[in-house]
């Protein structure tokens, strides 16, 4: 009892040392700090960590303390992406039941690594030009557009002469005329730098609701489709509480998996499928687009082997869950870019 009576004392008097008398834990010449309790909880230290919080027990306040603490946290965050990344593609399913089983310590956590992906797909899309606008070839293509509409319409005006000769109706036709003509018109505007002239009966048209997101898109569409993708990079996380409903649906009656299981499967999967978008633009970007678009055939075999291993199924049970995901994957991807196109328009 009294060996337990002298640890509280130490520590009471480590707290009280570290309230009253600072100089305790203050940073002497040389950068370093002496101290008999943790700097961070009071615990008092018994060895090179604190047995309370994990904090190294002497620390260092340098400018070269500052850079060694960097480095060793960015080595210890690359230590483990070399451990996840080659996991994540070839054996997913395996990782994801071991970090569910409590393997935490020699991989990247699911949210961690979400984070990052979406950091490094938004900077590569960016880079690329995919996101937002693109104006290097507006020209051309306004170009070839003026002369497809042009063709059109001289079609058109041979099926009217046709059919007022023939003594037919030619209603239907002079309103697709008028269309075309409209749109012609506004190409050759857009050509000589005009803005587009939006027609304010369109919108009266449409439901009251959807009029005042007609008429901001139409009057300035960079800003929308900036609007747009500023709403998709906040909120990117969206996309797992709306993916995890539809996974818990594949698994009704297994009471063994829980949501959490789900939660990290849909994160890592998420994950996965970010890289092959950076890995895509970064194909694109060098000039091989052709091999990008292969990466379109990967994740249905990617989420057959991440179900398989993960949930521990047959290969029966894990390709038909992975159809129906697929399936599930194009109704998240519609509500999530429902929803942006709502945070970014609507605010």
């Amino acid at each position: 009892m009294s060996e337990i009576d002298g640890i509280g004392e130490a520590v009471t008097g480590g707290l009280i040392a570290r309230a009253v008398e600072p100089q305790a834990g203050e940073a002497v010449d040389d950068g370093h700090t002496h101290e008999q309790c943790c700097l961070n909880c009071g615990m008092l230290l018994m060895g090179p960590y604190c047995s309370s919080c994990g904090q190294k027990a002497h620390v260092h306040r340098s400018l070269i303390a500052f850079w060694q603490d960097m480095v060793q946290g960015l080595f210890n965050f690359e230590g483990k992406i070399w451990r996840t990344l080659p996991m994540l593609a070839w054996r997913p399913g395996e990782m994801t039941r071991r970090y569910i089983d409590g393997e935490r310590a020699r991989f990247i956590s699911p949210a961690a690594l979400y984070l990052f992906s979406v950091f490094l797909m938004f900077a590569v899309l960016n880079f690329n030009g995919a996101i937002g606008p693109d104006v290097s070839n507006i020209r051309p293509n306004l170009a070839i557009a003026a002369d497809d509409e042009r063709a059109k319409i001289a079609k058109l005006e041979e099926q009217r002469k046709a059919a007022a000769e023939k003594g037919e109706s030619t209603t239907q036709i002079e309103r697709r005329l008028a269309a075309r003509k409209k749109d012609l018109a506004q190409i050759e505007g857009l050509q000589r730098g005009q803005p587009i002239q939006f027609d304010a009966t369109d919108a009266e048209e449409a439901p009251a609701w959807a009029r005042e997101l007609i008429v901001k898109v139409a009057s300035d569409p960079e800003a929308a489709v900036f609007k747009v993708q500023d709403a998709a990079s906040k909120y990117s996380w969206a996309l797992i509480p709306l993916s995890v409903p539809f996974m818990w649906l594949l698994f009704p009656l297994r009471r063994r998996f829980h949501l959490y299981d789900h939660t990290v499967f849909v994160t890592y999967s998420l994950s996965f499928m970010m890289g092959l978008v950076i890995v895509g633009g970064v194909l694109i970007a060098v000039g091989w687009a052709g091999w990008a678009s292969l990466l379109f055939f990967v994740p249905p075999f990617h989420i057959y082997w991440q179900l398989k291993g993960a949930y521990q199924l047959s290969r029966f049970g894990a390709l038909w869950r992975t159809i129906v995901l697929l399936i599930f994957s194009f109704i998240v991807l519609g509500l999530f870019a429902a929803m942006m196109v709502g945070l970014g328009l609507f605010d």
